[in-house]
Protein backbone atom coordinates (compact mmCIF):
# COMPACT_ATOMS: atom_id res chain seq x y z
CA UNK A 1 0.00 0.00 0.00
CA UNK A 2 1.25 3.46 -0.83
CA UNK A 3 -0.07 6.72 0.56
CA UNK A 4 -0.63 9.58 -1.85
CA UNK A 5 1.55 12.68 -1.67
CA UNK A 6 -1.59 14.50 -0.55
CA UNK A 7 -1.87 12.31 2.56
CA UNK A 8 1.86 12.58 3.22
CA UNK A 9 1.56 16.37 3.10
CA UNK A 10 -1.47 16.27 5.40
CA UNK A 11 0.60 14.44 8.00
CA UNK A 12 3.54 16.82 7.55
CA UNK A 13 1.34 19.92 7.94
CA UNK A 14 -0.20 18.46 11.08
CA UNK A 15 3.20 17.63 12.58
CA UNK A 16 4.59 21.07 11.84
CA UNK A 17 1.50 22.77 13.22
CA UNK A 18 1.69 20.68 16.38
CA UNK A 19 5.32 21.67 16.91
CA UNK A 20 4.33 25.34 16.65
CA UNK A 21 1.76 24.98 19.43
CA UNK A 22 -0.66 27.91 19.55
CA UNK A 23 1.43 30.03 17.18
CA UNK A 24 -0.06 30.59 13.74
CA UNK A 25 2.02 29.05 10.95
CA UNK A 26 1.83 29.84 7.25
CA UNK A 27 1.77 27.71 4.14
CA UNK A 28 4.96 29.41 2.96
CA UNK A 29 6.71 28.59 6.21
CA UNK A 30 5.75 24.91 5.99
CA UNK A 31 6.60 24.71 2.28
CA UNK A 32 10.05 26.12 3.01
CA UNK A 33 10.63 23.79 5.97
CA UNK A 34 9.82 20.66 3.94
CA UNK A 35 11.01 22.00 0.56
CA UNK A 36 7.67 21.21 -1.09
CA UNK A 37 5.27 23.17 -3.28
CA UNK A 38 3.19 25.87 -1.58
CA UNK A 39 0.45 25.36 -4.18
CA UNK A 40 0.12 21.70 -3.18
CA UNK A 41 0.01 22.71 0.47
CA UNK A 42 -2.77 25.19 -0.21
CA UNK A 43 -5.03 22.29 -1.22
CA UNK A 44 -3.90 20.27 1.79
CA UNK A 45 -4.55 23.11 4.24
CA UNK A 46 -7.96 23.76 2.69
CA UNK A 47 -8.86 20.08 3.12
CA UNK A 48 -7.56 19.94 6.71
CA UNK A 49 -9.59 23.05 7.53
CA UNK A 50 -12.73 21.56 5.99
CA UNK A 51 -12.21 18.36 7.96
CA UNK A 52 -11.85 20.31 11.22
CA UNK A 53 -8.17 19.53 11.82
CA UNK A 54 -6.93 23.10 11.33
CA UNK A 55 -8.29 26.50 12.23
CA UNK A 56 -7.31 29.12 9.68
CA UNK A 57 -7.04 32.87 10.13
CA UNK A 58 -7.17 34.97 6.96
CA UNK A 59 -5.48 38.25 6.25
CA UNK A 60 -2.28 39.93 7.32
CA UNK A 61 -0.76 38.10 10.26
CA UNK A 62 -2.97 35.10 9.48
CA UNK A 63 -2.08 31.46 9.25
CA UNK A 64 -3.24 28.22 10.76
CA UNK A 65 -3.03 26.16 13.91
CA UNK A 66 -4.35 22.83 15.12
CA UNK A 67 -7.99 22.79 16.10
CA UNK A 68 -7.46 19.99 18.64
CA UNK A 69 -4.60 18.89 20.87
CA UNK A 70 -2.27 16.35 19.18
CA UNK A 71 -3.50 13.66 21.60
CA UNK A 72 -6.97 14.04 20.09
CA UNK A 73 -5.92 13.64 16.45
CA UNK A 74 -6.30 9.98 15.46
CA UNK A 75 -3.93 9.07 12.63
CA UNK A 76 -6.21 6.35 11.25
CA UNK A 77 -9.11 8.76 10.89
CA UNK A 78 -6.91 11.42 9.33
CA UNK A 79 -5.32 9.08 6.80
CA UNK A 80 -8.65 7.43 5.94
CA UNK A 81 -10.18 10.87 5.27
CA UNK A 82 -7.22 11.98 3.15
CA UNK A 83 -7.20 8.72 1.17
CA UNK A 84 -10.98 8.63 0.64
CA UNK A 85 -10.72 9.08 -3.13
CA UNK A 86 -7.79 6.71 -3.56
CA UNK A 87 -8.93 3.13 -4.11
CA UNK A 88 -6.41 0.37 -3.53
CA UNK A 89 -7.56 -1.64 -6.54
CA UNK A 90 -10.20 -1.09 -9.21
CA UNK A 91 -12.80 -3.41 -7.68
CA UNK A 92 -12.92 -1.30 -4.50
CA UNK A 93 -14.77 1.34 -6.53
CA UNK A 94 -17.99 -0.47 -7.49
CA UNK A 95 -19.28 2.45 -9.58
CA UNK A 96 -16.24 2.55 -11.85
CA UNK A 97 -14.94 -1.01 -11.74
CA UNK A 98 -14.72 -2.99 -14.95
CA UNK A 99 -13.20 -6.03 -13.32
CA UNK A 100 -14.38 -9.20 -15.08
CA UNK A 101 -13.76 -11.49 -12.13
CA UNK A 102 -15.18 -9.36 -9.30
CA UNK A 103 -18.14 -11.69 -8.71
CA UNK A 104 -15.94 -14.72 -8.00
CA UNK A 105 -12.62 -13.22 -6.90
CA UNK A 106 -11.31 -13.74 -3.38
CA UNK A 107 -8.56 -11.14 -3.82
CA UNK A 108 -11.01 -8.36 -2.90
CA UNK A 109 -11.55 -9.85 0.57
CA UNK A 110 -7.84 -10.38 1.17
CA UNK A 111 -6.90 -6.85 0.08
CA UNK A 112 -9.80 -5.29 1.99
CA UNK A 113 -8.71 -7.09 5.19
CA UNK A 114 -5.12 -5.94 4.65
CA UNK A 115 -6.24 -2.35 4.12
CA UNK A 116 -8.38 -2.44 7.27
CA UNK A 117 -5.43 -3.85 9.24
CA UNK A 118 -3.33 -0.94 7.97
CA UNK A 119 -5.94 1.61 9.07
CA UNK A 120 -6.42 -0.31 12.31
CA UNK A 121 -2.75 0.08 13.18
CA UNK A 122 -2.81 3.79 12.36
CA UNK A 123 -5.93 4.18 14.50
CA UNK A 124 -3.97 3.08 17.54
CA UNK A 125 -1.83 6.21 17.26
CA UNK A 126 -2.33 9.94 17.56
CA UNK A 127 -0.48 12.95 16.26
CA UNK A 128 1.16 13.19 19.70
CA UNK A 129 2.86 9.82 19.06
CA UNK A 130 4.74 11.40 16.15
CA UNK A 131 6.08 14.16 18.39
CA UNK A 132 7.75 12.10 21.10
CA UNK A 133 11.14 13.69 20.34
CA UNK A 134 10.14 17.19 19.22
CA UNK A 135 13.60 18.73 19.54
CA UNK A 136 14.99 16.64 16.69
CA UNK A 137 12.04 17.45 14.47
CA UNK A 138 12.32 21.10 15.35
CA UNK A 139 16.00 21.19 14.38
CA UNK A 140 15.35 19.30 11.13
CA UNK A 141 12.55 21.68 10.17
CA UNK A 142 14.10 24.86 11.51
CA UNK A 143 11.15 25.61 13.78
CA UNK A 144 11.21 26.84 17.34
CA UNK A 145 9.28 24.35 19.43
CA UNK A 146 6.40 25.72 21.47
CA UNK A 147 4.60 23.78 24.15
CA UNK A 148 1.68 21.86 22.72
CA UNK A 149 -1.56 22.38 24.58
CA UNK A 150 -3.15 19.23 25.89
Amino acid sequence: MRLTAFTDYCLRVMMYSALAGERLVTIGEIAHAYDISASHLTKVVHFLGQQGYLTTVRGKGGGMRLTHAPQQVNLGQLVRAAEADNVLVECFDAQHSHCRIAACCRLYRVLHAAQEAFYGELSQHTLADLLVQPAGLGRALGIEIHPVSG
